[in-house]
């Protein structure tokens, strides 16, 4: 078995090959003039099991068509299998035509991984589970929520109140309130199809004096999570915590989180960044053990 670390995830695919204790294959990358990607495999692959460690966070186009190329460019020179390891899967919200000629995004890009020589791929808390149906390949998504919340248990946050940002992340609240014993409750959310406006319904929540973790799968421009975060803080939480497996942090989503009340942002480094504080190996680790 070899790990091959992509361009975008060098440090995560440099742990995961320390954790199944296995070779690397450095990759050769560098950007043409005109913005196409070169790729370059620095050693062999051939007979091997290939693991690809290759996020799609921003710019996701680019480092989509960098994992089409490693895939392919294995499987060219030999690979006997190749096992993607995508932390954040781009284009997982584009699920549905909620407008009349939408394009069904993930479709497409699930199309082109299998085309390129994928076999099985790992990704991890995907936003939209029915995703995995998709897929024609072995394909499984595991979540870092219990990774991240024990994290916080460690840094004196045991006991707090664990809240998701919306009814359809509750699975994520339940799962922080297994490792951090304060109980749970999800808000409600309504997003403008055509703006893309998020609103929340106040609710009073048991939170006077005590810590909150708001976990989400993923912090995009920040609009949701500060919403939560702000309702918190005005039913009276002491501290806030916006955690997610997914940091994208785009704009100004950090000033946007604390200048809603957050005290700190949480994050794992499926997206490499300042706040990605929680490494995922472990888990892929442990996870590709049925997908090798």
């Amino acid at each position: 078995m070899i790990v091959i670390p992509g361009p975008s995830s060098p440090g995560l695919g440099e742990k995961v090959a320390e954790g199944l204790g296995v070779e690397v294959v450095p990759v050769e990358h560098r950007l043409f003039p005109d913005g196409e990607s070169y790729i370059r495999l620095k050693g062999s692959v051939r007979g091997e099991e290939v693991v690809i460690v290759q996020t799609t966070s921003p710019p996701q186009d680019r480092h989509l068509i960098q994992l089409f190329l490693l895939a392919r460019t294995a499987k060219d020179y030999g690979a006997e299998k190749v096992v993607a390891v995508v932390p954040y899967l781009a284009y997982a919200r584009q699920d549905k035509r909620f407008l009349e000629g939408e394009a069904l995004s993930i479709d497409v890009v699930i199309r082109l991984i299998e085309a390129s020589g994928v076999d099985a791929l790992l990704t991890l808390d995907i936003h939209s589970p029915d995703v995995l149906e998709r897929f024609t390949i072995p394909v499984k998504s595991l979540s870092a929520i219990p990774l991240i919340a024990e994290h916080l248990k460690a840094k004196g946050f045991e006991g707090a109140f664990s809240l998701s940002p919306d009814k359809g992340a509750i699975e994520l609240a339940k799962m922080g309130d297994a490792v951090l014993g304060g109980g749970y409750d999800a808000l409600e959310k309504a997003r403008d199809r055509h703006t893309g406006e998020v609103r929340t319904r106040e609710k009073r929540l048991p939170v006077e004096g005590r810590d909150v973790i708001i976990f989400d799968d993923m912090i995009s421009t920040g609009g949701t999570m500060a919403l939560a975060v702000g309702l918190a803080k005005k039913c009276g939480a002491r501290r806030v915590v916006a955690a997610c497996t997914h940091p994208l942090l785009v704009g100004r989503a950090v000033e946007r989180i604390l200048e809603a009340g957050a005290d700190e942002i949480v994050g794992t480094d499926s997206v490499p960044g300042p706040h990605s504080v929680v490494s995922v190996a472990p888990l892929i680790v442990e996870g590709l053990s049925d997908l090798l």
